[in-house]
C-alpha cells in the first residue's frame, strides 16, 4: 500500500526491496534535546516510517522511536507532515528483515481486525470512574459504561476527535467513536483480563 500523505526519498534498492503499510500502532519519541512525546504510526515499511504526533522536530534531527509490538528503532527526520513527521529507520539488514516480518504480521492483523473488536465480552466494572488523557497533558474525570479486552465506552463531557491517542488510567488507545454522552476507545493492544482487572476491578468472565 502506499501513504497519500508521505512520499520519502529511500535508495532505489530500498523502494524495490520495501514496501510502506499502513499499520495502527502506538508508541513514544525521543528528539535530540531529550524530550519524550506520545505518537501514532501511519505508515511503515523496514526503511521509513511515518509517524502522527503533537511535537515534531527538525529535518535531519536525530530520533529514538519506541513502538508497539516493534520495539525500538532509530532514524533521522526527514520531512515534516501536516500533523506530525516522516523519518528514516537506521538499522542493519538484519534488522530490517526483522521489520519486515514485524509489519507483515501487524498489516496482516489489522486487515482482519474489526475498529471495536466485538468478539471480546464486554463487562461494566465495579469501580467505572476513572481519568481520561488527551495527548497534550489534559486530564478529564469520565465513567466508563462498558469495556472489553479491546477496548471501552466512557461516559464524559469532552469529545476529543476520532483518531486522537488517549490514555484510559493506564491504557493506552485512540477514539474510534462518539455517541450521545461520551465515546468509544479501542485500546493500543488487546490487554489482559488481570490487567483490567487491577485497573478498573473489572468482573472476570
Amino acid at each position: 500500500m502506499r501513504s497519500a500523505a508521505v512520499e520519502l526519498a529511500p535508495s532505489g534498492a530500498e523502494r524495490r526491496n520495501f514496501q510502506r503499510v499502513r499499520v495502527k500502532v502506538y508508541g513514544r519519541f525521543m528528539l535530540e534535546d531529550r524530550t519524550e512525546h506520545p505518537c501514532q504510526v501511519v505508515d511503515m515499511s523496514p526503511g521509513n516510517v511515518a509517524l502522527r504526533t503533537d511535537r515534531v522536530g527538525q529535518p535531519g534531527e536525530k530520533v529514538i522511536a519506541y513502538i508497539d509490538h516493534i520495539g525500538r528503532i532509530e532514524g533521522v527526520i526527514t520531512r515534516i507532515l501536516q500533523d506530525g513527521f516522516a523519518m528514516t529507520v537506521i538499522a542493519s539488514d538484519r534488522k530490517k528483515d526483522k521489520l519486515a516480518a514485524q509489519l507483515t504480521w501487524l498489516a496482516n492483523k489489522h486487515e482482519l481486525d474489526l475498529p471495536e473488536d466485538r468478539r471480546h465480552e464486554r463487562a461494566v466494572p465495579r469501580n467505572p470512574t476513572t481519568v481520561l488523557q488527551l495527548s497534550d497533558g489534559r486530564h478529564y474525570q469520565c465513567r466508563i459504561i462498558d469495556l472489553s479486552l479491546s477496548g471501552a465506552a466512557i461516559e464524559i463531557d469532552v469529545k476529543p476527535a476520532i483518531g486522537v491517542q488517549v490514555m484510559l488510567g493506564t491504557m493506552r488507545g485512540q477514539v474510534v467513536r462518539h455517541f450521545e454522552d461520551g465515546i468509544a476507545i479501542e485500546f493500543a493492544t488487546v490487554q489482559r483480563v488481570d490487567s483490567l482487572d487491577s485497573e478498573f476491578n473489572a468482573p472476570r468472565s
